[in-house]
């Protein structure tokens, strides 16, 4: 059995920058260099800890978020390996909840890419402090300081170089760190000795640079350091814990993953430097579900009452459900009676587990501060508080992006709805960026994520794990009709049969209302011609032939319309004459009102490497988008642009193509525009051709 972790020893790490930069390789190092495993594992080869999911090693890269821990001189280092692809970044999202330190690999061959700088402005919003690891110093091309270079050029010059490479490339021997004033050299098993440090590491103008930054973010530090120009070793390490903390200092090390180079001395520091929960401000969160401020709080402590956050949801075979989560405050042992404020529901708690990847472990009892996995809970999802029933406390919910692709979906098989829509609804609750409704308008399933490969993951899992097939096809936009000038036409209804017959008659008055306006309904007869009983009538027969369309079946919006005459039959009058009347007269006025369709606009922010920028704009603007402005974004271009949702469908399959993986979009619904008539005359022949069809 495991042993419980103090608070203060509890040090929560997440692995997270642009895919392809040995994330997955740098964890196995490190569990390596701790002796949790006894050798590296490879993505290729599909035999690392951290990427185990069957689905994870068929296409050789991480897709869900993993989780690890190790220990380094007495402190428990829970190790969070988050995937690189911009499709997975709800994973990357939900792990900010768990952690208090960022580990950003950086590629000493390409630096800083695209994937890094996003995950840079999310810490940076949530004030996480961050290290980085320049990565495959042992390749050909490598560049340590090109790398650093990139690194300061995003993050500011708080970027500092704590170790850097000896005889870099593919002959890289060893490292030097810059902290101690002391050089390694490594062996194929990793195992580091110590050396002289070569003539070519100018280490004590580099130990220097390291003390400023120290100093300068300390007043009496700096005042002490500007007397006697040095810090004692005891000074320099507790400067260094706040300036970590207070995001003043970003510790950069040098090293190869694949070859277990330098990792050593980034452990050291993590363990000795990196913020414990114990150092950081209290939680906030609600005192119940129905209040809306954050008016209560929780400390990292043992001594408060219990609380933990579910940040993710596992679901694997022969296990069920596992939900994963930071325990907030207080100290866990299974067993206990949990309650869930928001849903008001109260758990019983059965294993309480720890993680290295696939395997599991029990564990006793877990303190505040620490991540663990508790199996079997019954209504408790991603986003869900539980805590002490007696101080009860509800925790933000996590904030995710909206959705960047849309497909429509169907079983492949009839009479498997049902089956699908429980699938889709399991796969929510693991993954809350996964969205999915049934859109009565369009007569579609709607399904929303991240990028093609993020539905992809979806559409396996309905076929492993809730046997059903289905296929994806491109979903109908959601057109609006309208108007751009008044128009009147009468409406009348006469049909007589054996019996009474039936007869409505209206005059309707339409005229456009501005974008967004909705609809309007006046009743403007006078001296009784349309008896008031039928005017209601009057306005569902409109109402119901706007929901249907006139052009092309959209829905008509941003109209007025105004009945002022008409006349009935004593008899033949009847709420279902004038219904049909209203519909007839709206129809006739509508295609003398000047119609024409609206079609959705999205705002889209594309951010791309430099070279790429032309291509990219070529293509938004053959899309019939409009670039509305242009802003460097670390050593990117941020493009933003006003592009129809119907030429953004798969858009992020170009994207990728276009910059060779380093280009990344966010996309949402702006604003209805009028479609040009050339598209308009093409949606109104489709949906012609689909009413025939039927």
């Amino acid at each position: 059995m495991l042993k419980e972790y103090a608070t203060e020893d509890i040090r929560n790490v997440m692995l997270a920058s642009h895919s392809g930069t040995g994330k997955t390789t740098l964890v196995e190092a490190m569990l390596n260099a701790s002796g949790v495993i006894s050798r590296i594992g490879s993505v290729e080869q599909g035999n690392t800890v951290s990427d185990y999911h069957p689905n994870e090693i068929e296409r050789g890269n991480s897709i869900y978020l993993s989780f690890m821990h190790i220990d380094w001189n007495g402190k428990k280092i829970n190790i969070v390996d988050a995937p690189g692809f911009t499709d997975f970044v709800g994973e990357v999202i939900a792990g900010f909840r768990a952690v208090d330190l960022v580990l950003l690999p950086v590629s000493a061959q390409a630096g800083v890419e695209v994937g890094t700088e996003i995950i840079w402005e999310y810490l940076t919003q949530r004030c996480v402090p961050a290290f980085f690891f320049v990565n495959k110093c042992d390749k050909e091309h490598s560049d340590f300081a090109s790398a650093l270079k990139s690194i300061q050029d995003s993050s500011g010059d708080k970027a500092v170089a704590f170790s850097v490479p000896i005889n870099e490339g593919e002959g890289l021997s060893g490292v030097v760190d810059i902290l101690r004033k002391k050089a390694y050299s490594f062996d194929e098993q990793g195992k580091r000795t110590e050396i002289e440090i070569p003539d070519s590491v100018d280490v004590e103008s580099l130990h220097e640079t390291i003390v400023e930054r120290i100093a300068e973010s300390d007043d009496l530090l700096l005042e002490k350091y500007l007397e006697t120009m040095e810090l004692s070793d005891e000074e320099i390490l507790s400067g260094l814990k706040k300036a970590i903390l207070a995001r003043d200092i970003y510790p950069v090390f040098a090293g190869s993953a694949v070859r277990n180079i330098g990792v050593t001395q980034m452990l050291e520091l993590i363990s000795e430097a990196a913020p414990a929960p114990s150092d950081l401000p209290a939680v906030r969160g609600r005192s119940s579900s129905d209040v809306e401020e954050l008016d209560t709080e929780r400390h990292f402590s043992v001594d408060e009452p219990t609380s933990l956050f579910v940040f993710k949801t596992l679901a694997e075979a022969h296990v069920g459900e596992i939900a994963v989560f930071r325990l907030i405050s207080g100290r866990l042992t299974p067993g206990v009676d949990l309650l869930n404020p928001g849903k008001n529901f109260t758990e019983r708690l059965g294993q309480l587990l720890v993680a290295n990847g696939r395997k599991r472990e029990d564990v006793l009892s877990l303190c505040a501060g620490d991540i663990g996995m508790l199996v079997k809970l019954k209504n408790t999802v991603t986003g869900d508080t539980l805590c002490d029933g007696r101080a009860p406390i509800v925790y933000p919910a996590i904030e995710f992006p909206p959705p960047l692709i849309t497909e429509a979906i169907k079983p492949t098989k009839k009479g498997e709805e049902d089956k699908v829509a429980m699938g889709l609804s399991r796969l929510h609750d693991e993954d809350p960026t996964f969205l999915f409704h049934v859109d009565p308008e369009l007569k579609q399933t709607i399904i929303e994520g991240q990028g093609e490969i993020h539905l992809d993951t979806v559409v396996q899992k309905l076929k492993e794990r809730f046997g059903v097939e289905v296929e994806l096809t491109r979903p109908r936009i959601h057109y609006r009709e309208t108007i751009k000038k008044k128009a009147e036409a009468q409406g009348k209804y006469k049909k007589q049969t054996g019996g009474h017959g039936q007869y409505g008659d209206v005059h309707l008055r339409l005229e456009p209302l501005p974008r967004g306006g909705g609809f309007e309904f006046l009743d403007e007869i006078v001296g009784g011609v349309v008896p008031s009983r039928f005017i209601p009538a009057v306005e569902k027969g409109v109402r119901e032939t706007m929901a249907a369309g006139v052009l092309a079946g959209y829905k008509v919006v941003d109209v007025r319309v105004a009945l002022f005459y008409g006349s009935y039959h004593p008899v033949d009058s009847s709420e279902v004459a004038f219904k049909v009347a209203a519909s007839m007269g709206f129809k006739k006025a509508f295609m003398e009102a000047d119609p024409v369709i609206l079609e959705p606009i999205n705002d889209v922010t594309v951010i791309v490497p430099d070279e790429f920028m032309g291509d990219v704009m070529g293509d938004l603007s053959s899309r019939r988008g409009k670039i509305v402005g242009m802003e460097p974004h670390g050593a990117f271009q941020r493009i933003k642009a006003y592009v129809p949702a119907a030429e953004m469908y798969r858009y992020s399959i170009s994207l990728r193509a276009m910059t060779q993986g380093r280009g990344i979009f966010q996309m949402r619904f702006s604003h209805y525009e009028e479609a040009p008539p050339d598209v308009m005359q093409k949606i109104i022949a489709e949906a012609q051709i689909e009413k025939e069809g039927k």
